[in-house]
């Protein structure tokens, strides 16, 4: 069976020019990134017709440590809509190297499930990443300058800065780090750190900024600590707005590649969904709708992370109305959270896909309670066993939501044609409207609370001293009215990630609160999620080369 990357390589990519012909978009307004990727003018969004659109949400239940192919599914789906005539394209999220060099691989779906030039999207791409990177990092080096310089200084107390720089690589060595050391011209000592560049607040504003003014606004409105006397300091304080929206000039534009059936694929932003919001652009997303009937769009880990915060924040914040969502469900996830160990994911177990149905059956109660319309996809694995995919089929049929078995890694857009009938049927017939699960006008508690015992099953909110310091914080700067980012671990619907299944009677530790005032969010940090993740014992890394003619190898 060929990989992942010689599937892609073989593909008949197209010239990019022909994908936005196809789209209707004049080769003048394409910014050429080599022959097969381009830069999308802000000035080719239409907001009217981007209401009119069909906008489909794919999230999945709790995952393996490997993921259950969201990204492949929603790939093949987009595929698949094309195929029975609904002009649509695939909007995702660019992959971050962290995952790339340590367990997950790239974030181009798989098979013959891809969007192309797979090489290029998983490594460098057009710059996003080292753009906002470098955005996050003026800030931090205008807050060390600012504390150093006496003449022009603002007063800022070093204690209180909790802006850390940033790098796209998971790095546990960089989580807690002393600046300043070397003498009195090196700057004032002090601790810091570095988070990996998709939990970057400005990764956060580049996703759900409506335009440029809207972008330096929310940059200007970064918390970035106290005076020695008390008072608040934001990035306008240091007037670094300006500078770190022009860094992002480029960055802020939408990316147009194409999938390995030469239909648009727009990839813009990576915020990861168990430390930040977990969902391409808002700008990406309303370029798809201004350009085709129908946008296919993944938010990231299950539905509790990434489809939570894609229809409380995103949605709310840009006002968008997905009229359908998709629940990504794998044999294997149900047998994993049916306490089958990971090496032995590939047996058959009737047994375990049957106890770890309760998992599934939760992620389709929430997305009731959002109001919208629910279609599970099957992601099918060679290992799947038939008897195993009735188990899911027959547990759908219980819960009176349509079920479809998509075999997109081997088949691409053929294998997702059932699924593409069911979603456009339910996109086009649904009469509910979604309905966010809180108002951002709530006490923050409240908004917590309401999140973790709605969406995660939760009996109750423990805040330890800091975290009640740290709410403490947010009312005193009038942030209460913000919307809520929960980081919180992706194995697990609680905040500890070795309670698998449907827990239930768990009580949720929320040990810190972060202030996101640009991005317009708080983020209570639950469990032991860290914001710089560490490789694995075995990296991806290890095993990607590079030949003396230039071709890569081991990317998956």
């Amino acid at each position: 069976m060929a990989s992942d990357i010689e599937i892609a390589r073989k593909a008949g990519i197209k010239p990019i020019a022909e994908i936005a012909e196809n789209l209707q978009i004049p080769f003048d307004k394409l910014e050429l990134y080599g022959k097969y990727k381009a830069k999308l003018p802000l000035d080719l969004i239409d907001s009217e017709k981007a209401r009119e659109g069909k906008l489909v949400l794919v999230s999945a239940i709790s995952p393996t440590p490997a993921g259950e192919g969201k990204t492949t599914i929603s790939i093949g789906l987009s595929e698949g809509l094309n195929r029975i005539g609904k002009q649509t394209t695939v909007v995702l999220r660019e992959p971050s190297l962290g995952p790339v060099f340590g367990i997950k691989g790239g974030a181009t779906g798989g098979g013959y499930s891809q969007v192309i030039p797979m090489e290029d999207i998983n490594l460098h791409f057009t710059g996003d990443f080292a753009a906002i990177e470098k955005a996050n990092n003026l800030l931090a080096a205008l807050i060390d300058n600012n504390i150093q310089n006496n003449g022009r200084s603002l007063n800022i107390d070093p204690r209180t800065v909790h802006w850390k720089r940033v790098m796209d690589m998971n790095d546990r060595s960089l989580r807690n780090i002393i600046v300043g050391l070397g003498g009195t011209t090196s700057g004032i000592p002090r601790e810091t750190g570095f988070n990996i560049t998709a939990a970057s607040e400005i990764m956060a504003i580049l996703c759900l900024a409506e335009d440029f003014h809207d972008l330096k606004e929310r940059i200007g409105n970064i918390f970035v600590g106290y005076t020695f006397d008390k008072k608040p300091v934001f990035a306008r304080d240091l007037n670094a707005q300006g500078a770190m929206a022009a860094l992002l000039k480029e960055a802020i534009k939408p990316n147009l590649v194409q999938t390995l059936e030469s239909n648009p694929a727009i990839i813009h932003g990576g915020p990861f969904a168990n430390i930040a919001q977990g969902t391409n652009s808002v700008l990406a997303t309303k370029m798809g709708l201004s350009l085709s009937d129908y946008v296919v769009t993944e938010a990231g880990f299950g539905f509790d992370l990434g489809a939570e915060k894609f229809l409380d924040i995103k949605c709310v914040s840009a006002d968008l109305k997905p009229q359908a969502a998709v629940l990504v469900a794998t044999v294997r996830a149900l047998k994993y959270h049916g306490e089958v160990p990971v090496p032995d994911l590939n047996n058959p177990n009737v047994e375990a896909v049957k106890q770890g149905i309760e998992n599934l059956e939760k992620h389709v109660e929430n997305m009731r309670k959002f109001n919208v319309c629910p279609v599970v996809a099957i992601n099918r694995f060679v290992s799947d066993t038939d008897e195993e995919i009735a188990v899911v089929k027959e547990k759908c049929k219980e819960l009176g939501v349509k079920v479809a078995v998509a075999d997109v890694w081997a088949k691409g857009g053929e294998g997702a044609e059932e699924l593409a009938h069911l979603v456009a049927e339910a996109a086009e017939s649904c009469t509910s409207e979604m309905t966010p699960l809180y108002d951002w006008n709530w006490s923050v508690e409240k908004k917590i609370e309401t999140i973790a015992k709605e969406i995660y099953g939760a009996k109750a909110i423990d805040y330890t001293a800091q975290a009640k310091k740290d709410l403490k914080v947010v009312e005193e700067l009038g942030l209460g009215n913000k919307a809520v980012c929960i980081a919180k671990t992706q194995k697990s619907l609680s905040d500890n990630p070795k309670l698998l299944g449907r827990p239930e009677n768990f009580v949720v530790t929320v040990r810190e609160i972060e202030i996101a005032a640009g991005a317009g969010f708080i983020v209570p940090i639950t469990g032991n999620i860290m914001r710089m993740p560490g490789l694995p014992g075995t990296p991806a890394a290890e095993n990607i080369d590079i030949d003396d003619d230039g071709v890569i190898s081991g990317l998956f």
